[in-house]
């Protein structure tokens, strides 16, 4: 599903009324039926409750005026307050009003802040309150009336239903630009917009409803809207029962590098990640004295012994063999428990450097990334089908880019990096973005806070290592492995809580999750 601006949504309405003919009445009409739709069917509302629907002048004033009329044809008791006068009401919007003045809907204009406070009672007297004061092009922070009218929104106790995006909000960016309507529900037209998928805007969002009015998806099949967000539904193809006249070798052999001493269990996790989503193989070389620790973790895991330097890490002296056994693998892991020994560092960037030329998927995690950081030039020379894991202070460290900067940036630095240096990225977090080379950005909506514990990104790594031996696009491979990794958490923080939910916990989960995904989103346990 398409994640758009502002522009974007008004090219998208431009295109549906001049190209298409679709009239911007019927757009309004469908819009403000299914923000009724909500109303009456989700929330139950109807015949005498009271309905307090505060408009504005423009196009969502339109759309609330609509729900207005269909509320009121339900019996239900609505009163409509108009922040401007009827006079500067223009266009679709004038038609809307026109007619909800004729069935009998009380419309009372309030364009002064005296006005308000003469009829703001009526919001602690109203079940339900409809927000259609701004739409989505709105990009200066409220003031005066509308902001005051905002904070007695806030402050009215009552159920807030958003038509589009809570007023005060920008659909461009996901900061606060000023006050803004903190709304139980958001009903938004044809695709989500930015303000709607992450926080502190989200927060003031409530549940959102993606309404379908009516524009075709055709409309939205376009290379410059670059931004998505997974639905389930479209993983499914990738999920579905394997043929078969299949074999092992038919789903990839996988090296990991990982492990030293004291952080076996990295490499354990990752190694038993990727076998339980699907590896073919899976070897792990690692430091010979952590070789008996990793091997007892899992019958099916093979092992290889490395040289090994006086802290137990992976020597340097493990190039040779590393390419040897590259030959035959189908995708290599490197990272997890790995350390950061001058060493071990030593190896991972002659390795690195030795490989760039592979065509196979190269999956660089945990200390993997910290190695790199120290020398980003080596940035520009990794293989061609590289994927980065960082979460935000590790990519802090690969591109310069203060912390904050990049959580705040995140839709512009992550694609650009990602651009830069022709690279797969996963910027792991809160929503994370699965990035392609091209830039194209992927939301995952999947995961909680349970997830933040020690391992989880070994397992995530696993996951994808995995998953890119099994898909061949790898953007898809990488969005597919993100969303069953968020996936296994949520369902492991159903059934024990996301406070003890650990990493092991995940891969437990995770053929509850496929199988949830393979029925496209439709729990067969239910």
């Amino acid at each position: 599903m398409k994640v758009l601006t502002a522009s974007q949504m008004r090219e998208i309405d431009r295109r549906a009324m001049e190209e298409l003919g679709l009239p911007g009445l019927v757009l309004m009409e469908n819009a403000g039926l299914e923000v009724a739709n909500l109303i009456l069917n989700e929330l139950s509302i109807g015949t005498g409750w009271p309905v307090l629907i505060i408009v504005g002048k423009g196009n969502n004033g339109g759309d609330g005026l609509v729900v207005a009329r269909h509320l009121f044809n339900h019996g239900v008791d609505c009163q409509v307050l108009l922040l401007g006068r009827e006079e500067e009401v223009s266009g679709d919007a004038l038609i809307n009003l026109k007619i909800a003045r004729k069935i009998g809907i009380k419309i009372t204009a309030v364009p002064t802040p005296a006005l308000w406070t003469k009829y703001r009672h009526l919001l602690k007297e109203a079940a339900v309150i409809v927000d259609a004061i701004f739409g989505t092009g709105l990009s200066n922070p409220l003031s005066g009336l509308f902001a005051r009218v905002v904070d007695d929104i806030n402050n009215s106790g009552a159920l807030v239903v958003a038509i589009d995006i809570p007023s005060g909000l920008s659909a461009d960016t996901f900061e606060l630009i000023g006050p803004a309507v903190r709304a139980d529900f958001t009903v938004t037209m044809a695709a989500p917009k930015i303000a709607h998928i992450f926080p502190p805007a989200e927060d003031f969002v409530g549940e959102l409803y993606v309404a379908d009015i009516g524009v075709p998806p055709s409309l939205f099949a376009r290379s410059d809207f670059s931004l998505e967000l997974v639905e389930i539904e479209s993983l499914q193809p990738y999920f579905e029962p394997r043929e078969k006249n299949t074999h092992k070798g038919h789903y990839g052999h996988l090296l990991i590098l990982a492990g030293s001493y004291g952080k076996t269990g990295a490499a354990s996790m990752a190694g038993k990640a990727a076998l339980k989503m699907g590896a073919g193989l899976v070897t792990i070389a690692t430091a010979d004295s952590c070789l008996p620790i990793i091997a007892s973790t899992m019958p099916e895991l093979m092992t290889e012994p490395l040289p090994e330097t006086n802290s137990r890490s992976i020597s340097d002296r493990a190039l040779s063999r590393m390419l040897e056994l590259l030959e035959s693998k189908d995708a290599l892991l490197l990272g997890p428990g790995l350390s950061t020994h001058p060493e071990t560092s030593s190896l991972v960037l002659n390795l690195l450097a030795r490989i760039k030329t592979t065509r196979i998927p190269v999956i660089i995690d945990a200390d993997g990334l910290n190695i790199i950081s120290a020398r980003p030039e080596i940035l520009s020379s990794l293989p061609e089908k590289t994927i980065l894991t960082p979460h935000p202070g590790e990519f802090s460290r690969l591109s310069g880019i203060p912390t904050s900067e990049a959580l705040r940036r995140r839709l512009e630095v992550v694609p650009e990096l990602a651009r830069k240096y022709n690279l797969h990225l996963v910027f792991k977090g809160y929503k994370s973005l699965s990035v392609s080379p091209e830039g194209k950005i992927i939301v995952n909506p999947t995961g909680n806070p349970g997830l933040a514990s020690g391992g989880s990104g070994d397992v995530l790594s696993g996951f994808i290592a995995s998953e890119a031996m099994q898909t061949k696009n790898l953007t898809q491979a990488v969005v597919n492995a993100v969303f069953v990794h968020g996936l296994s958490g949520d369902l492991a923080a159903v059934e024990i809580g996301e406070r003890p939910l650990t990493a092991t916990d995940i891969i437990d989960y995770l053929p509850h999750a496929i199988s949830l995904i393979s029925q496209g989103g439709e729990d067969d346990e239910d």
